[in-house]
């Protein structure tokens, strides 16, 4: 078989065609199984992702095709996601180092970072911003990375996650960040941000243990949040308002939970964000409007 395939697009051709034939899961950084092709070859060959497609047809070595076919198996026979097996994903631009201590990078916020939140912000000044439940430190070392002049922070209530968010700092040299453990928002008193942005976890628990193995790799810790997927959702909108400035931004991800959040708090003014591929389940909101429905969202959360 190696004998009939030659270049270096037959064997994305070929990584891709085996991956559709196993039916493996895609979503982690990448959404389709000629882009995870790609990704894992280029690694074994130890090429930039983004070299010209003239290269397409240099011809690999035989060691070089069993390294690629060796990449191949583990990600059909053991379902690992790619980015886990490369040891690298990217976000918003950049190159994180990628490995079982958190999910794989992958919020749609990556967009929102690279637009510096505008419309959102409206033009609010921001000097301190905070990441709640950074995982790999993504969205805070991003924002740090584009936004020079504020202060981020990073926060985990995970040892393992913010050791690796600590080696992504120093791989971007993100000095404007920090990293604090902090379950949610209990280690963070008298902090106050212009804005925080958070993807926390918002899986159902129905969800999580339905997910396919590729999702297994991923600390659980990530990923379940009750039964309806807002038990820490409804956690941040409460204590939120404590730690925004007072014309703060909340920007929270909840994904195919957004339909129990509506349906749980239909008089709160949510600002469902529209990205260049459709709405995916992250709004927006004021400090004043979450004050304006507090009562209602302590209650909520309260009874967790």
């Amino acid at each position: 078989m190696t004998a009939e395939l030659s270049t270096l697009i037959d064997f994305i051709r070929y990584g891709a065609s085996r991956f559709g034939e196993a039916g493996l899961t895609f979503g982690h950084s990448f959404d389709n199984a000629l882009d995870e092709s790609t990704q894992l070859v280029l690694h074994a060959l130890h090429l930039p992702h983004d070299i010209g497609p003239a290269y397409g047809q240099a011809k690999l070595t035989a060691a070089e095709k069993d390294a690629v076919l060796n990449l191949f198996r583990r990600r059909i026979d053991e379902r690992i996601p790619a980015c886990y097996l490369t040891g690298e994903a990217w976000f918003a631009g950049l190159s994180f180092k990628s490995d079982t201590r958190a999910l794989v990078p992958r919020s749609p916020i990556a967009e929102l970072i690279e637009s510096g939140f505008e419309p959102w912000l409206g033009g609010r000044p921001v000097v301190s911003a905070l990441d709640l439940c950074t995982g790999s430190g993504c969205i805070a070392i991003a924002m740090a990375h584009y936004n020079p002049d504020w202060q981020v922070d990073g926060v985990d209530i995970s040892d393992d996650a913010l050791a690796l968010a600590a080696e992504n700092k120093a791989r971007l040299y993100a000095d404007n960040c920090s990293l604090i453990k902090s379950d949610l928002f209990a280690g963070l008193q008298g902090k106050v941000y212009d804005l925080i942005v958070t993807n926390p976890p918002y899986v159902t628990n129905d969800e999580t243990d339905a997910l396919p193995k590729e999702y297994a790799y991923e600390p659980d810790l990530g990923l379940r949040a009750g039964d309806d997927g807002l038990d820490f959702a409804l956690k941040i909108l409460r204590d939120a308002p404590a730690h925004l400035s007072e014309h703060g931004l909340l920007i929270c991800e909840v994904g195919e939970s957004e339909r129990h959040l509506a349906a749980l708090l239909p008089e709160v003014p949510f600002l469902w964000i529209e990205f260049k591929v459709g709405q995916m389940g992250i709004f927006a909101i004021d400090r004043n409007d979450i004050l304006a429905h507090h009562g209602r969202i302590k209650a909520l959360a309260d009874a967790r």
